[in-house]
């Protein structure tokens, strides 16, 4: 791409007593969802705004250009979680963990891990499962009361205080406003997590891994996706980004430097905050 995200933004600012840019869509497969109005979907008008235009982020009228990100591990306790930890308070970001269950009790460094976690004020605790499907999907799905009896136990077993959850080996959205399954043979099941309670969350960029579990590609790639999605309006919410990645992945130095760097990056360019998930936009919304 021609252009990075900030130099987007910062030409937007210029270029805003002048003309605002034209209304903008994205077309899904599968997903039907809700976007808030967005800062390019507004009118274009011949004569100079009366007014400076007032961007709304999270249903409030606030003065902001900035975007948020959430940074979010799957899979903890586990191998990573103590790099991870440590990552965050270099950089004192908040992020959320999606814990698995069985995990939990995994080992003894597993248990230390969790008690880390839990009295951790950058982390947020949040579901993905007990069980994380024991790694057969497509017969975990089958099954739509397994599935919320396998949440519905993670959550006691893990004394979780929320029920935002992310379902194992699936992309699954079910908020009031964003419905979303990547699989459709998920679909039963998701829909029954909604009717139980759960806000089930998926995310709009994974960092992927190698065959050897490690950090595949380098923070500059990943930097180039922000961009991308934003620069392209490819959020479920405008504004808003939820990043994955994975505990087991920061097991190595090199993977390690790599997320400290994409974090440092990103804080560099005064263009982001971090935030938990509970903090979302309509997250906390009673389910319909």
């Amino acid at each position: 791409m021609n252009k990075t995200f900030v130099e987007k933004s910062f030409n937007r600012t210029f270029l805003g007593m002048v003309a605002v840019f034209g209304a903008t869509s994205i077309l899904f497969t599968g997903c039907n969802q809700k976007k808030d109005k967005k800062e390019s979907e507004t009118v274009i008008s011949k004569k100079p705004p009366v007014a400076k235009q007032v961007l709304k982020i999270d249903d409030d009228e606030i003065i902001s250009d900035k975007r948020v990100i959430y940074l979010t591990f799957d899979d903890g306790p586990n191998r990573g979680t103590e790099n991870l930890l440590k990552i965050l308070h270099k950089r004192n970001v908040s992020a959320t963990a999606f814990l698995v269950g069985e995990h939990a009790n995994g080992s003894i460094s597993q248990k230390q891990d969790l008690e880390s976690l839990r009295k951790d004020r950058l982390i947020e605790l949040s579901n993905h499962s007990h069980t994380h499907a024991h790694n057969r999907y497509t017969d975990f799905y089958r099954n739509p009361a397994l599935v919320v009896h396998d949440f519905d136990t993670a959550k006691d077993s893990l004394k979780l205080k929320n029920k935002i959850a992310r379902t194992p080996g699936r992309n699954i959205w079910r908020l009031n406003n964003i419905t979303c399954t990547d699989i459709k043979s998920s679909k039963e099941a998701a829909d029954k997590l909604k009717l139980a309670g759960y806000k089930v969350i998926g995310w709009d960029l994974e960092w992927k891994p190698t065959n050897r579990m490690q950090l595949k590609d380098n923070h500059q790639v990943m930097l180039k996706r922000v961009d991308s999605i934003f620069f392209n309006d490819l959020e479920k919410t405008s504004r808003h980004l939820v990043f994955l990645t994975h505990d087991q992945y920061l097991t190595d130095a090199d993977s390690v430097n790599e997320l400290d760097l994409f974090i440092e990056k990103l804080q560099k360019t005064n263009r982001f905050v971090f935030r938990k998930i509970s903090e979302y936009p309509k997250i906390n919304e009673v389910l319909n």
